[in-house]
């Protein structure tokens, strides 16, 4: 079988170098570190939950979204409206979520630390432990590596994005590489998918057979890591060619289409909820562009009614399909935007107060946990950091982080922050 895998470029690694020297090889698995889960020490955790991770980059306005302002001094041109939740009031930008906001959980009164892209990104997605000298995953690797494939088979970390795609092993930090996200570049799959008219069934077999060969004396002379992360590609590639139907389009009704969007974000959430609906384990939807330090209120203009199209469908459609309760949404940013107006009409970096989406298994539905204050400069009472978050989401999918720890070759690691806790008032 090809490898449909390999490319871009900057992702592909030839037989040669594979089968070169440790030093390479160790510098492709972060070191050669693995972990271990306890009390899960050889295995999975049995679930079938599920988890959607929509990653709003650059920041979305919590003033232009969750969290309205109106009449004052920060507040922006936009009116607040009513929801599905009693005495709650969203932006105006987003008339889809307000029906739907029975089925979520609000979060006003995030406070981090990062006010740079570059800071934030990562330590919003790797939840921020203590820093013990190595690099945590993010959540995805996290959630693959605890709760594994599941049954479904397909690759237990996708990322849905624009541009390139690949293979992101970076984001399994010190798990190693073979936890990394699979990333569907402008929600298509990989290139050669299909193995070669040239190559017949028998000649796949055989070469796949001689694969397995080398892969397993190659690990026994070299750290397992990275023979392991090799064999994943190959079984991620095999899973895949059996459900190219995941990608077709033409399976779609016109009525579904127009309810997503037929703009990138729609199209790309459509295919979350297949993957989701096919069995993927975590699927991470990316969202580009909201980085509006000029133009912040026409910038929100045009991308909130994307972003409120979607979402609100698929929520709706998790719902109705009885799968919200098993899957746990979580829709963000790295930070907020701040409440003063710049010279270019735009909102800067903002982590001091912002504000989540929760909803799905796990999840109380229908609450509001903290607030700002009435400009919505600061947070008014308690704070919740990304520590808070890892706890609550882990606690969400039945993962006691209190108890299961990462075993990186006899150095216990804690899966979250151990100074932030549960939010208690989140869990259902």
């Amino acid at each position: 079988m090809l490898n449909p895998l390999c490319k871009p470029w900057e992702h592909r690694m030839s037989r040669r170098q594979w089968l070169g020297t440790s030093t390479a090889a160790g510098a492709l698995a972060l070191g050669g570190t693995s972990a271990l889960f306890s009390p899960a020490v050889a295995g999975e955790i049995p679930s079938d939950k599920q988890v959607l991770f929509i990653w709003i980059d650059g920041g979305m306005s919590q003033y232009e979204s969750w969290d309205p302002k109106p009449n004052t001094q920060f507040g922006g041109p936009f009116r607040p409206i009513d929801t599905s939740l009693p005495g709650v009031q969203i932006c105006e930008l987003m008339p889809r979520t307000a029906r739907v906001m029975h089925h979520l959980s609000l979060v006003r009164n995030m406070c981090t630390q990062d006010n740079s892209h570059s800071a934030g990104v990562p330590r919003i997605q790797r939840g921020d432990p203590k820093n013990r000298g190595v690099t945590y995953p993010f959540f995805g690797s996290a959630v693959a590596r605890l709760l594994g494939s599941g049954k479904s088979g397909l690759p237990p970390y996708v990322s849905i994005k624009p541009g390139g795609g690949g293979f992101f092993y970076q984001d399994a930090g010190f798990l190693g590489p073979k936890y990394g996200a699979l990333a569907f570049g402008d929600g298509k799959p990989p290139e050669n998918l299909l193995r070669h008219p040239s190559v017949s069934e028998e000649d796949d077999q055989t070469r796949n057979a001689l694969r397995v060969t080398l892969n397993k004396r190659y690990a026994e002379r070299h750290r397992h890591d990275n023979a392991e992360a090799h064999a994943a590609v190959y079984d991620m590639a095999a899973a895949l060619m059996k459900r190219q139907d995941l990608f077709d389009t033409t399976r779609l009704s016109p009525e579904e289409t127009q309810r997503y969007g037929t703009h990138e974000f729609g199209r790309h959430m459509l295919l979350a909820r297949n993957m989701l609906e096919a069995g993927v384990r975590f699927v991470k939807v990316t969202s580009y562009g909201w980085d509006t330090h000029g133009d912040n209120f026409l910038g929100h203009q045009s991308l909130m009614p994307r972003f409120d199209q979607a979402y609100a469908a698929i929520i709706e459609d998790l719902h109705t399909r009885g799968m919200l309760d098993r899957t746990l949404v979580i829709a963000m940013s790295e930070f907020g935007r701040t409440p003063r107006i710049n010279g270019h009409i735009g909102r800067d970096h903002w982590p001091e107060a912002w504000s989540l989406a929760l909803a799905g298994c796990g999840i109380k539905r229908g609450t509001v946990i903290g607030k700002t204050n009435d400009l919505g400069t600061f947070v008014d009472g308690n704070t919740f950091d990304i520590g808070h978050m890892f706890h609550t989401w882990f606690a969400a999918l039945g993962i006691d982080s209190s108890k299961v720890e990462y075993d990186n070759h006899g150095q216990p690691l804690p899966i979250a922050h151990d100074a932030c806790s549960v939010v208690k008032e989140l869990l259902s």
